[in-house]
């Protein structure tokens, strides 16, 4: 069996930045195992998988350990192999996935998506999890619906890009992958995604973490749009939007490699 792959470097606009993802486009659905193999082997924090379905495509994502609920950047990467390789021939895709229906649009500001906004609850501020994280943050609030990642607010960028995470700790700490964020000195927040429970220590670049940032900012900053970026050693910047309780995210992705996979 001979498959294609991509591999597309989301939220960016040239090569070596942003996050990068696999995208393998498929007929029909291999079996779960052979997913997860595949997606370990590319050792990416995501492998998309995309398979047609009516106007769209079923689209499920996996890290080397597991599959996911929901991932921005690799859904941005999906979209992108879809209008710039596979001739998709409109300019709004429809994905379905273990999140609901999400769209992508193309327009020439870049590749927007449409994803649920969370609804925040305040949560502990965990000791541990900041001795892991080497910092203490001022607080910390937890999507009430999906609640797969903590956010811990800290007052300055320089907080946040200063941590060093203990990520055996912090596995320890914490069943919930952490977003560590602040207000940002030269756009309206940054943040850092840290997910050593799901295989990820440092992700370059997460989109699905802004679902629970925007709505943060939003209300904090009294703002609809917002400029964010994600300041890993890779980085990345956003622009959001909050409305009608969606997060709409803007961004680029560039082709870095297109091959086969020859054996699976």
């Amino acid at each position: 069996m001979e498959l294609p792959i991509y591999q597309v470097d989301a939220f960016a606009d040239h090569v070596f930045a942003g996050n990068p993802a696999a995208i393998m486009p498929l007929q029909q659905w291999l079996d779960d195992e052979t997913l997860q193999a595949i997606a370990m082997e590319n050792n990416l924090s995501e492998t998309a998988f995309l398979v047609p379905s009516g106007e769209g495509c079923q689209l499920r994502w996996f890290t080397p350990t597991v599959e996911v609920d929901l991932c921005g950047h690799a859904t941005l990467a999906a979209a992108h192999v879809l209008f710039e390789h596979l001739q998709h021939p409109a300019d709004d895709i429809l994905f379905h996935t273990r999140s609901g229906d999400l769209r992508v649009r193309r327009s020439a500001a870049g590749l927007t998506l449409d994803f649920p906004a969370a609804s925040l609850l305040p949560t502990d501020v965990d000791s541990a999890i900041c001795r892991a994280l080497g910092a203490t943050a001022s607080e910390a609030v937890i999507a009430r619906d999906n609640p797969h990642a903590v956010v811990y607010v800290y007052e300055f960028e320089e907080d946040v890009a200063g941590l060093q995470p203990d990520f055996a700790a912090l596995r320890a700490a914490s069943e919930h992958c952490i977003i560590a964020t602040a207000p940002g000195d030269d756009c309206d927040f940054v943040s850092r995604f840290f997910g050593p429970q799901v295989g990820i220590d440092e992700d370059p670049v997460t989109g699905s973490a802004h679902c629970s940032l925007v709505p943060y900012w939003a209300q904090r900053l009294h703002l609809e749009k917002l400029q964010a970026r994600q300041i890993s050693a890779r980085g990345g910047t956003l622009d959001c939007e909050l409305r009608d309780g969606r997060v709409f995210m803007t961004g680029r992705g560039v082709t870095y490699m297109h091959g086969t996979v020859v054996a699976c």
